[in-house]
């Protein structure tokens, strides 16, 4: 079955109505394999020997989670690599071996008709700035003493912090000095630091161009295996300082722990002591909580040769009397008396020169966009690439960030206001969601939308569920999450399914654990569902397939009912093809489709629909057999 993109839809070859399900795979294919994950230590600064071939797992266990995958009805795939994984060892240094790898690794995958496109994955740049992405010489090469980030307040590190690491801080990274510093040289360094170069070229000449190499290198290995579909450009490409209109203020949605303004981190980076404010979160939002001393050593972060970039590129300097003075407290706003717009002016001539270049390997290859979580999609026209598709983050913001389910409280993700009630928060998640799709069709010509992530930590309340077998909570959030993407028709991959994930470090990185699959909870390994996490509400019957228009999707996992409207078209001779999941089904099920020709394969856990009359709504239903 092919994929192609239509108008607010993906379709097949038949002209048939696809919904895509699947997975992020894999949560810890951010850090490299066997020990690297983020609270390890050891080795931590040894980045340019590092080997990624076993994320996301080893070839011998392939076609066991495959099969997985498949029986639960995720046959297309967010595939993870870093640009790290490709050219740690060095600028224009590729780990062949490791591309070798990931070529087998697709094409077992497609033994079991699994489909992909390739996530070039960073959060927050790097590991080395508290996540993951970007090789080590990335910053090292601009000056960045990697073993200072963390006593200078440039990035919180899991492996520098340790244990306890405080929950979701992680995301705070994009707006402390070293991440914020790199995304602005990466999409925007012609403009915002001009006097800074690497070997001669603009950093932002530099970075993007290895970058896209690299991502092009894996274009190029895995060219001749017709399941990997595309690929995204970067996960959440993030603006950092880029729109910042005074460095003398707090940036930044989310704010935790320790958070020095821009300017502030300038200074620590420069072994000037500051005195910043400590924030928290909970249920009312971010708060000042109270104040600490950052870098009262004195620590200078720069590495022996290098000054601070942003005193080089005339943003600050010291005065006549030694102190530090800013003298462009809007420099990252505004130039000439444009105000800058990171989606127009940055991400999207970096998105149309990353798709041709791919393109250059791979011709038909579907360009996945995205943005950063909660802001609007770029603006899109005639002279941009086509093909494309929408590929925006979505999460139940409480839930991911305080890791509690609470099912009468909501938030909204783009308006950050408080929902009560449980119907409130179903239609207003059906909203935000919906919004996507508004934006697809206002901004990006109609293009088709994906939901690139939506997913729910597993470790709520402290890890109540691992003590106690109890995952109603979990499956409670899963269930109205993926409610509202039915709601809408949409196509999603869930973050995450990680094959090594397990109860004390959950996905390996930065003490996440959102992966619907754990070792840890596999009590009998012949039995393909075991080590499932939430499956009553992750495992759903849904529209593979539809020969003609969907109006309307619902699976309520108290009674199992399954219905489904669309309009049918008898143009299209091949039937609407439905995936029924036999764990929801154990005892069998019944299907009513009056006027409705109908072929049951429980082997393939699919329906085949052949429905006679065109135009009207028609809708068929799925029954439990009790």
């Amino acid at each position: 079955m092919e994929i192609k993109t239509g108008n607010l839809r993906f379709v097949d070859e038949y002209g048939r109505t696809l919904i895509l399900r699947g997975v992020n795979l894999a949560g810890s294919s951010k850090v490299p394999y066997p020990k690297g994950a983020t609270y390890r230590r050891e080795g931590f600064f040894d980045h340019r020997n590092v080997s990624f071939i076993g994320r996301p797992f080893p070839l011998e266990q392939a076609r066991e989670h495959f099969q997985r995958l498949k029986t639960w009805g995720f046959t297309f795939l967010r595939f993870l690599v870093t640009w790290e994984a490709i050219e740690h060892a060095g600028p224009g240094i590729y780990d062949e071996a490791y591309l070798e790898y990931i070529h087998e690794v697709l094409r077992i995958a497609a033994e079991y008709e699994i489909r992909v496109f390739i996530d070039p994955h960073q959060d927050v740049w790097s590991r080395f700035t508290g996540g993951d992405g970007a090789p080590g010489w990335t910053l090292e090469i601009v000056g960045f003493d990697l073993t200072r980030l963390h006593d200078t307040g440039a990035a919180i590190v899991h492996a520098l912090h340790g244990d306890p690491f405080p929950k979701m801080i992680w995301p705070t990274n994009a707006h402390k000095l070293a991440a914020a510093t790199m995304y602005a040289l990466f999409f925007a360094g012609k403009d915002l630091a001009p006097q800074t170069t690497i070997e001669g070229e603009s950093a932002q000449e530099f970075l993007q161009r290895h970058y896209i190499a690299a991502i092009r290198k894996v274009a190029h290995t895995l060219k001749d295996l017709p399941n990997v579909v595309g690929f995204d450009t970067m996960n959440e490409p993030a603006k950092g300082y880029i729109g910042v209109k005074d460095l003398r203020n707090c940036c930044g949605r989310l704010r935790f722990g320790d958070f020095p303004t821009p300017l502030q981190s300038m200074l620590l980076a420069s072994g000037i002591p500051q005195e910043v404010h400590i924030w928290d979160i909970d249920l009312r939002g971010n708060r000042r909580v109270g104040k600490r001393l950052l870098n009262p050593r004195g620590v200078r972060l720069w590495k022996e040769g290098f000054e601070d970039i942003w005193r080089i590129n005339g943003i600050w300097d010291y005065g006549p009397d030694g102190t530090p003075r800013l003298l462009r407290p809007h420099h990252f706003y505004e130039k000439d008396g444009h105000v800058f717009d990171f989606n127009q002016d940055f991400y999207r001539p970096f998105a149309n020169r990353f798709a041709r270049e791919i393109r250059e390997e791979m011709p038909e290859a579907i360009i996945f966009l995205e943005t950063e979580p909660s802001s609007p999609a770029p603006r899109w026209g005639a002279d941009d690439v086509q093909n494309i598709v929408y590929a925006p983050h979505w999460y139940d913001s409480i839930t991911l960030i305080l890791k509690e389910y609470y099912p009468w409280i909501g938030v909204d993700f783009f308006t950050e206001k408080l929902i009560f009630g449980k119907k409130a928060i179903q239609r207003s998640f059906r909203q935000q969601l919906h919004r996507y799709i508004e934006e697809a069709q206002q901004y990006l010509m109609g293009c088709p939308v994906l939901i690139g992530e939506v997913g729910i930590p597993f470790d709520l309340s402290r890890k109540r569920a691992f003590r106690t077998g109890d995952y109603s909570a979990q499956i409670q959030a899963m269930n109205r999450s993926l409610r509202a993407l039915e709601e809408n028709l949409l196509s999603y991959t869930i973050w995450n399914y990680t094959p090594d994930n397990d109860r004390e470090h959950g996905d390996q990185w930065n003490d996440e654990d959102l992966s619907i699959f754990s070792r840890d909870d596999q009590k009998n390994p012949t039995d393909i569902h075991s080590g499932g996490r939430a499956l009553e509400s992750v495992l759903r019957p849904y529209p593979i397939a539809t020969a003609g228009d969907p109006v309307a999707l619902s699976f309520d996992i108290r009674t199992k009912v399954f219905e489904y409207t669309f309009k049918p078209n008898v143009s299209i001779s091949m039937p609407t093809e439905l995936y029924v999941p036999q764990y929801q089904y154990p005892n069998g099920f019944t299907v009513e489709a009056p006027h409705a020709r109908l072929e049951i394969l429980p082997g393939e856990q699919k329906v085949k629909v052949w429905v006679t009359q065109s135009g009207e709504a028609y809708r068929l239903r799925i029954f439990p057999i009790r």
